[in-house]
């Protein structure tokens, strides 16, 4: 208590209490917001945000429409970080298996599910109305779709079979779509090419994670091929196939005009080398050249679209 003349009531010391409340509310406060985020999977997301962009820019007209762009993004971004938190409290079990995976927040007991599940519902109602105001109602379609196959069909196929890889790389493909949509009003053949190289492309990259994280597929009974096949025989197969077909396919964009010639010596380089590593972790089958793969899926794209932007004509 401070001291007071006499008659005159004494105050609390309120300052230390309060910078004492402080330094335990405001940390709180912050963990709680960063277990939010780590529902959207942000990392994973900011790829569905550059393909979404990419998408965009390539199908637009010029001048570029800022504003126009700004909801095509934040609008796809949304709805994917819905498709993540739906997906997250789908998996909470699974996840809580999981080494990579079992100190995000629903496995770990920090969040209740019922408060991710609105928390997922809040932002695909938002992100699905921001493409539909203020983009179109093609592109909110295309994300919607993208929405309800990954939330309904791929999450719940993982437990029962392999080919949720291959379902899953649909919505997967479907970021830069929504992109050429929300710029163009329309699809085309050439949003089809879009498609079809993400498509191809998350092959080869979710084979090289799955076959790294087998042990915990394993652990928590998720079908994935490394764990239904050990010895790694169609694993490998299909590394190389995909990785084969994506080397013409990723050609495409140049002979349908939205790339020069600067992106078709780049896309050949690329390709050649991704195909390479495949052919590297089809021989080996060992977690060196998984890791490799990886490591080269994670270049690849980026690279690819980079190049693809910066020639586009």
């Amino acid at each position: 208590m401070l001291s007071s003349p006499e008659g005159v009531k004494a105050v609390p010391a309120a300052g230390p209490e309060l910078a004492l409340r402080a330094s335990v509310v405001w940390p709180a406060a912050w963990a709680r917001a960063a277990d939010f985020v780590a529902l959207t999977k942000p990392r994973l997301n900011l790829l569905v945000v550059a393909t979404a962009f990419a998408g965009f820019y390539l199908a637009t007209e010029r001048p570029l429409a800022s504003w126009l762009l700004f909801h095509a993004v934040a609008g796809t971004w949304l709805v994917a970080a819905a498709a993540a938190a739906f997906n997250q409290v789908s998996e909470r079990d699974i996840d809580a298996l999981m080494r990579r995976t079992r100190h995000r927040p629903l496995p770990d007991g920090r969040m209740h599910p019922r408060t991710a599940l609105n928390f997922a519902w809040l932002l695909a109602v938002v992100g699905l109305a921001e493409l539909a105001l203020g983009a179109n109602l093609l592109a909110a379609t295309v994300a919607l779709v993208t929405l309800v196959s990954y939330t309904l069909v791929y999450t719940p196929l993982k437990r029962h079979t392999a080919l949720s890889t291959l379902v899953g790389g649909i919505p997967g493909g479907l970021p830069p779509v929504i992109g050429w949509a929300a710029a163009r009003h329309a699809l085309s053949v050439e949003a089809a090419i879009l498609f079809a190289i993400v498509f191809l492309w998350q092959m080869p990259h979710f084979l090289a994670i799955a076959w790294m994280c087998r042990d915990d597929y394993r652990r928590a009974k998720i079908p994935m091929l490394p764990v239904v096949e050990p010895a790694g025989t169609i694993t490998a197969v299909q590394v190389v196939l995909y990785s084969g077909v994506l080397v013409p396919v990723s050609l495409l964009p140049a002979v349908a005009g939205i790339a020069g010639s600067m992106y078709l010596a780049v896309a050949v380089t690329l390709g050649i080398g991704f195909l390479l590593l495949a052919v590297g972790f089809a021989r080996a089958r060992d977690l060196p050249a998984a890791r490799r793969l990886f490591l080269g899926s994670v270049v690849y794209l980026p690279l690819l679209w980079t190049a693809m932007l910066l020639d586009h004509i």
